[in-house]
């Protein structure tokens, strides 16, 4: 499933994958920087509060983002796939400036958005300029190619991960959260060993990509992000490993990345600042 193609003369909007826990209170940057990005405080923010089971998670984002000046945030709720056909909801998207997916299980996103009338509306608005940011799980679903789930340790196994579809917002990237704080080098690398063509990013708590139109990522936060390249991969033991086996790579380009660094799709290059 490849992003939703751009109209002529239109540039897309910024895809916004947040590593969980996000600041909230004494310095929000990556929050902030988001309803700036959105147009500030005239700007239309939906927020998806689906891949959480607590009730109050989507308020708690609507207040947050009203205290940070928006003017215009409300909560979108799909419970069910057949909340995904609300006439209602998809004409406020058609409005948004932006798009915001809170935390909490990313398989409760793909299961009740993905494929719905939502999803699409997500995807081609994101191509006509809206933006998209997600927290934790919210982050993970963004890409095509989405980790549902997997085991902690550095050394990949060729059962350290599950995967399933995403939203499809961009098919460059997968993408992984809490990365540092929960140990998912492993995990990221076992998903890149089966499909090596994208680039992996493993955010850290309170540090989110800022992908630009054109696919150039800023990074933003108190964090790092880790940055894996398999476009040089030369050997993959992938395809002999046995459940719970190491697997060999050799090949795989990795970069840390702190706020202010830079990486480049088209080149593969990343930059300090």
């Amino acid at each position: 499933m490849s992003p939703s193609d751009s109209i002529h003369g239109t540039d897309r909007g910024y895809i916004i994958p947040i590593g969980g826990a996000e600041e909230k209170l004494n310095n929000p940057e990556i929050l902030d920087r988001f309803v700036d990005v959105c147009g500030g405080k005239e700007s239309r923010i939906g927020i998806i509060p689906t891949a959480s089971e607590l009730e109050d998670t989507g308020r708690n984002y609507e207040k947050l983002f009203r205290k940070l000046g928006c003017k215009h945030a409300r909560v979108l709720h799909f419970v069910t796939r057949e909340d995904c056909q609300s006439d209602k909801d998809l004409d406020y998207i058609e409005k948004c400036d932006g798009v915001f997916m809170t935390g909490g299980n990313q398989l409760r996103l793909s299961t009740t958005i993905g494929g719905t009338a939502i999803a699409q509306a997500i995807r081609r608005r994101n191509a006509e300029g809206m933006h998209v940011a997600g927290t934790s799980a919210g982050a993970a679903f963004m890409p095509e190619h989405m980790i549902a789930g997997g085991h902690e340790g550095s050394t990949p196994t060729p059962d350290m991960v599950t995967m399933a579809p995403g939203l499809g917002l961009t098919n460059n990237f997968v993408i992984d959260q809490h990365f540092r704080q929960r140990d998912r080098l492993g995990r990221l690398l076992t998903a890149l060993a089966y499909n090596p063509f994208a680039v992996g990013l493993g955010l850290d708590e309170d540090t989110a990509a800022f992908i630009k139109p054109g696919d150039e990522l800023e990074v933003v936060g108190s964090g790092g992000i880790t940055l894996i390249d398999p476009s040089d991969l030369k050997y993959s033991s992938m395809d002999q490993a046995r459940r719970g086996e190491p697997v060999s790579l050799i090949g795989v380009k990795l970069h840390i990345l702190v706020a202010g660094g830079r990486f480049e799709i088209a080149t593969r290059e990343a930059y300090a600042e």
